[in-house]
């Protein structure tokens, strides 16, 4: 399984200045057709926007098209026309966008089409048009939760967090996700949210995920998406944060090393080499490493065991397996074998240590 993390979700440059998540224009039918919307509405092919809804014959500035922002804001074609109104028009041609669009700004960022727009107008907005947005979107209880767990919103959301200012606006959302955070570190899309607050926010502002995260430990963990979060939350966390985090995986280590996915955490917690925290694996450990070997997710622990521990803890755990009442049938177990192999490897260091 591969546990490290890909290119984060939704990322774009803050302050870009090109159209967000829509590709350049193919050969094909637009989703807007029927009535053409000329003068300000050129797709930059055929120099009109064809609507599938009722125009008015002619309309010359953004101020005469207003009626019909939200619904452009659904379509490809008008999606990328509005993006470009934010690099190209003014300021007062800004404000009539988010107009007509912020009592839908929920929709639209779980839209197809729209969430592009709403990425794009984070990043053009200034800091009472964001808190306006914030309100929104906060205003109904669990909503910013539903949005970050949406394919779609969870792009927005991440933009958003990459947008926020003021003391005012990080406590909105921190108060809004908070009562979700379970459900966002183990959903495929909620779990970049929670990823875009560590890699954004401070260590302060960050405590309600490492609080819960050390709570939580052991679902999380346990988790195909929770376990590679626990571990983004370990790199971030510093001081009790990190100590409690820590304290909470390492003393559920022998549950976890056999699971799927905690195994993964486990191996991490020992590369991080922390005294305290090896002290509580070793105990829970010992006695149990031939069980430990025979177990497809665990025998991974083991050989990180020997690989990573002292040269004094190392001996004792090779000295357990030799002494299993079947040692043979180790050699011959699918899993402890390559145990056996890396406690042989392992063995041979030691020994050349002591020759030299």
């Amino acid at each position: 399984m591969n546990t490290g993390f890909g290119r984060p979700r939704g990322r774009n440059s803050k302050g870009s200045s090109h159209v967000i998540g829509v590709e350049k224009p193919q050969q094909m039918t637009s989703q807007l057709h029927g009535q053409q919307f000329p003068g300000i509405c050129e797709n930059g092919r055929s120099g009109r926007l064809y609507c599938s809804f009722a125009l008015p014959p002619k309309c010359n500035s953004l101020a005469e098209a207003r009626a019909y922002i939200y619904l452009m804001a659904k379509d490809q074609h008008g999606c990328r026309f509005l993006q470009r109104m934010f690099d190209e028009g003014t300021p007062q041609d800004v404000q009539i966008i988010f107009n007509e669009i912020i009592d839908h700004v929920v929709e639209l960022m779980m839209n197809p089409f729209g969430n592009y727009l709403m990425q794009k107008l984070l990043i053009v907005c200034n800091e009472e048009q964001v808190m306006q947005i914030l309100l929104v979107i906060t205003e109904e209880p669990g909503q910013l939760v539903r949005i970050s767990l949406n394919t779609h919103g969870t792009r927005v959301v991440q933009k958003l967090i990459e947008t926020l200012k003021t003391r005012q606006q990080i406590s909105l959302v921190i108060s809004a996700l908070e009562p979700g955070f379970l459900a966002l570190i183990k959903d495929l899309n909620g779990n970049h949210v929670v990823q875009r607050c560590l890699q954004c926010l401070s260590d302060k502002d960050n405590k309600f995920i490492f609080v819960a995260a050390a709570k939580y430990c052991v679902d999380i963990a346990t988790h195909q998406h929770g376990c590679c979060v626990l571990q983004r939350c370990i790199n971030h966390s510093t001081g009790e944060h990190l100590d409690n985090l820590v304290t909470e995986i390492s003393a559920n280590g022998l549950l976890l090393a056999q699971d799927a996915f905690g195994n993964y955490v486990v191996q991490f917690i020992l590369e991080l080499k922390i005294p305290s925290a090896t002290s509580s694996l070793i105990s829970q450990f010992e006695g149990n490493y031939v069980h430990l070997s025979t177990q497809k997710f665990s025998s991974h622990v083991v050989e990180k065991c020997l690989l990573m521990l002292d040269d004094e803890t190392r001996p004792k755990i090779i000295h357990e397996l030799l002494s299993a009442s079947h040692f043979e049938q180790l050699l011959q177990d699918p899993h402890a074998n390559y145990v056996v192999q890396t406690a042989s490897s392992s063995f041979r260091g030691l020994s050349s240590q002591f020759v030299g």
